[in-house]
């Protein structure tokens, strides 16, 4: 049996990442085998990756190109450059990618750019889908300076509605202006955004306290989406406010149960089309080899910097 190199948990190493020869993967009738030249990393696999048991092998976002083709020939030929996204494993040489996750990739755009769509760019995209039309809509996002964040300032700002973003750091607060944003909120006193509302909708990745002070901001009939807990997996929520506003929905972001409701493909494609056509622009912060990936995975942890983490497999 073939062998491949893949980045596996080991907690025996600094890091709790090694990269070993595991056996090569075969492709399933609906699955395209792809060589992998760039991967992003996700703070949930990552988190996962801590805990996890000797062996596994964490990998969500992948870009690379297809070696075998379908049993049935349906999708990407070989030599096709793609991005795509699978349930785990990602982080390996050669993997074998379902085709409605799967989705070509303009020439202008890098492996490395395509690598940071799948998760954080259609988990903004589905979030966005939620809040229905747009169109001069006033929409609010907390965790502005993540990879979700920064991809989902950018497709309201295309949208047309008017954007309210969130920061920490003052020394942030151009990086989400420069995303699309109209009115950044500096510090982690969300109470401030009301001035700038009532919302449509609400993109809301904090939880916790961030979670209970966005509620009242919306408008009636208005939507919140929440899909993490960065800061805190409870909150307390005031439910006279939700019932005094009228019609608001709460509604939870489950990116996996959203692919298996939404084919990734034809959205992996139009993201990176509006990559090529630089409207969409991929928010990488540190580029590395794959042999870092130890360091690289705890200065995500630690939020040592924003938006993504890509690393190259040739490198």
């Amino acid at each position: 049996m073939s062998s491949i190199r893949a980045i596996v948990v080991d907690p025996e190493v600094p890091g709790r990442f090694a990269i070993k020869e595991v056996e090569a993967p075969q492709a399933g009738p609906s699955e395209a085998l792809v060589q992998v030249e760039a991967i992003s990393l996700n703070r949930g696999e990552v988190s996962r990756a801590m805990g996890a048991e000797a062996g596994w092998r964490p990998g969500w976002d992948l870009a690379g190109t297809v070696i075998k083709q379908t049993a049935n020939g349906t999708g990407p030929k070989v030599g096709s450059r793609v991005v795509g996204i699978v349930n785990a494993g990602a982080w390996a040489e050669q993997v074998a990618v379902p085709t409605d996750r799967l989705a070509e990739i303009p020439a202008s755009v890098t492996f490395a750019q395509a690598a940071t769509l799948p998760v954080a760019g259609l988990t903004a995209l589905h979030a966005l889908v939620k809040g229905g039309l747009l169109l001069n809509r006033r929409v609010l996002i907390t965790g502005s300076t993540g990879g979700v964040g920064l991809f989902a300032h950018q497709l309201a700002r295309l949208s047309g509605a008017y954007v309210v973003g969130t920061a920490r750091n003052a020394r942030n607060e151009a990086l989400v202006r420069e995303a699309g944003a109209d009115e950044v909120i500096v510090g982690d006193d969300i109470e401030l955004a009301r001035a700038y509302g009532p919302y449509h909708l609400i993109i809301e990745s904090l939880g916790g306290k961030t979670l209970a002070g966005v509620l009242p901001l919306l408008a009636t009939g208005a939507t919140c989406v929440t899909l993490g807990w960065s800061a805190s997996v409870e909150a307390t929520i005031d439910v006279s406010n939700l019932i005094r506003m009228g019609r608001t929905t709460i509604s939870g972001l489950m990116f996996y149960a959203e692919l298996d409701r939404r084919a990734a493909s034809e959205d992996l494609a139009w993201l990176a089309q509006k990559v090529a056509e630089q409207q969409l622009r991929t928010p990488i912060e540190v580029e590395a080899s794959w042999h870092e990936i130890g360091e690289v995975a705890q200065r995500l942890l630690q939020r040592q910097f924003t938006g993504k983490a890509v690393l190259h497999l040739r490198k």
